[in-house]
This record gives C-alpha cells, structure tokens and sequence, in this order.
C-alpha cells in the first residue's frame, strides 16, 4: 500500500518500518556526536567547544553545502580524546540504532581526524572496538568496522594511516574515501585501496553526491570498490545506472542528509525512486544523524512519505542492505529470515 500523498505516511507503513530488521552501512560514527555528549566530554577533557549551549549546537546546524558542514563536524571531533571517549560515541549510537532495530552495522569512523590531533589510533580504535563489542552483547547488534580516508588530506597521510592501522586490521572489515568530494578526486588513492585490498579489505567511497554521475564511474574504475556511499547522482545517466545493475554495486543512500547539505532542494526531489525503479541496489542510512535531524528509521519514514513508496519498496530497500553488507554468509540468512518474518502477509 502507498501513502495517500506526498508528506503523509500510511499507519500500516509506518508499522512496517518500525517492524523492519534493519542493515546500516553508512553511518559515521564521529556524526553521531549528539551535543549532550559533546559537551560532557568537552568539560571532562578540558576542551573548549565554539558554541555556549546545546540549543546553540543546533542553531549552526543549518547547512549551505558539504564543506559548511564539515566545519563543525570536525570542530566536534575535538571532544574525543581517550579510548574510552570513542567507546562511549560507539554505545551511544548503538542505543539508538537498537531503538530503530537496526541488526547489523558498518560504520565508518575518521582515524585522521583524531590522529593529527595526536590521539592513538590504537586507542581510538580499540575504543571503538569496545563499543561494538559491548553494542553486541547487550543488543545482538553485529557489526564491521570502515576505516575511512579523508580525500582532502595528501595521499601520503592516507598511506600511513593504513600503515598504522596494519596490526588492527583484523578488527576491520572495508577501506572507505570520505570528506569533500569536489577538488578531490578519487584517483590518486588508487594505490592506498589497492594495498588495502591486498591486505585483505573490502573497500568502499562516497561519490555521486556533490559529484554528478560521472564521479561514480571513475571511482568504481580506480578504487575497485564494492559499494559506493550515497551515488544517488548515478540516476541522472541511465548507462551508469545499468553499470550499477550488472555490476551489482551497491548505493549507501542518505535521504535526511541529501536535503540538509542541498544535493536536493527537498525530499520529493529524491532520486531514490528512480534507483529503485532501474533495479539498481539502494539502500537507506542516515549518515550523520546527529546533525541531520535523524537516525535510520527517521530516514525510512521521511523517504517513504516524500516518494510515497509502499511496502514491497521498504521490503526491498532492507533486502539490499542485507546483501550489501560484509556479513558473513550465516549472519546474512539470519537477516533475511528475520526480514520474511516482519514482512509476512
């Protein structure tokens, strides 16, 4: 069944949302800095954070662009010092993806941002690790780590993050490319993701956002991933679009996060459906949710109601994320049995 119109969302649906096992595979952890917390870490590590008060946090949350929002990400990221800062990040959006019964989770986190502060990148991911592993035992909440580069540092800082990272990689699943994407090409981390690979890591990159379709071709063909974060600009060229199909490349798509940095000017204007209508893999995520108005159920309701999608389109959204993941093999059909559940009948 569809929503009746635009903005509204079917009870029946919202149910099913609610009832959805959901797969997050594109969620920066360091983006789920609610400002409560970043204000009880500033205090306890002496940090002095730009703003007064939470409301103040929020006020600087309206966005022009990518880079203005990136300013006060990473002027956040401050307040992370200790590993038990970063296990404490971690459990807290684990909490609130339990809420959303997220069941499995691939977030990315940022060693750059927190290593040129001079933070360990042991102890910002074993803090990490923590949290995860705690995440599990209290929710049943699997998870696989991204460590992601950020493509406006030089290359040679990518290449020695990856380095010091080489005796946790066990503790890691995928490689990713994030930050500004215009100026910033993907080709020159060609060599970082072929080492990654050859180390054993799957590898993922934002592209397709603020770059046009374009941008999504040239990544698959130097970076030799296997998903691509948001790509929800492939819609506007239908061969990259069928590239996506026979390839079977995976779309971390960010519905909250589209219309909050302006890649469209509001939630109808999605190019999610037309995804979804070519067979290409999309999926549902929410990014930076404490910046964006919204964790991934947020996302489900509001991409649901602005496209008016109905409940064979969620069933399939969730169904793509479960085969995009890095779970393994029995991790995945116990994904898939508990998504036939909450979508029988």
């Amino acid at each position: 069944m569809q929503s009746d119109a635009p903005g509204a969302l079917d009870a029946s649906l919202a149910e099913l949302i609610d009832r959805l096992p959901k797969v997050e595979l594109h969620v920066h952890l360091e983006g789920t800095l609610e400002p409560d917390l970043a204000f009880r870490l500033a205090a306890k590590n002496g940090v002095a954070l730009p703003f007064r008060s939470v409301a103040e946090i929020r006020a600087a949350y309206e966005f022009s662009d990518l880079q203005s929002f990136l300013d006060v990400y990473y002027a956040a990221c401050a307040v992370l010092v200790t590993r038990e800062d970063f296990r404490d990040l971690t459990v807290a959006y684990l909490a609130h993806a339990n809420a959303d019964r997220v069941r499995h989770v691939e977030p990315f986190f940022d060693p750059q941002t927190h290593t040129e502060r001079g933070i360990p990148i042991g102890d910002v991911i074993g803090g990490i690790v923590d949290g995860l592993a705690q995440g599990e035992r209290e929710y049943g909440i699997t998870s696989g780590l991204i460590l992601s580069f950020l493509r406006h540092l030089p290359v040679d800082s990518a290449d020695a993050t990856l380095a010091a990272a080489e005796p946790r990689l066990d503790r890691i699943v995928a490689v990713g490319l994030d930050s500004s994407e215009i100026g910033f090409p993907p080709e020159p981390f060609a060599g970082t993701f072929a080492r990654a690979r050859a180390l054993g890591l799957r590898a993922v990159a934002h592209a397709g956002e603020e770059g046009d379709a374009s941008t999504v071709v040239r990544t698959l063909d130097s970076l030799g991933v296997s998903r691509i974060d948001h790509g929800v600009r492939s819609a506007e060229d239908p061969a990259v679009m069928r590239r996506l199909v026979e390839s079977g490349i995976t779309l971390t798509a960010c519905p909250n996060s589209n219309v909050r940095l302006r890649v469209f000017p509001t939630m109808d204007r999605s190019t999610i459906g037309t995804l979804l209508k070519a067979g290409v893999a999309v999926t549902i995520n929410s990014d930076d949710p404490a910046y964006f108005g919204g964790y991934i159920s947020d996302n489900y309701r509001a991409i649901t109601a602005a496209l008016r999608l109905g409940a064979a389109d969620l069933g399939r959204l969730a169904a793509n994320a479960i085969e995009g993941s890095f779970a393994s093999g029995p991790r995945k059909q116990e994904l898939r049995e508990e998504l036939s559940q909450a979508t029988a009948g």
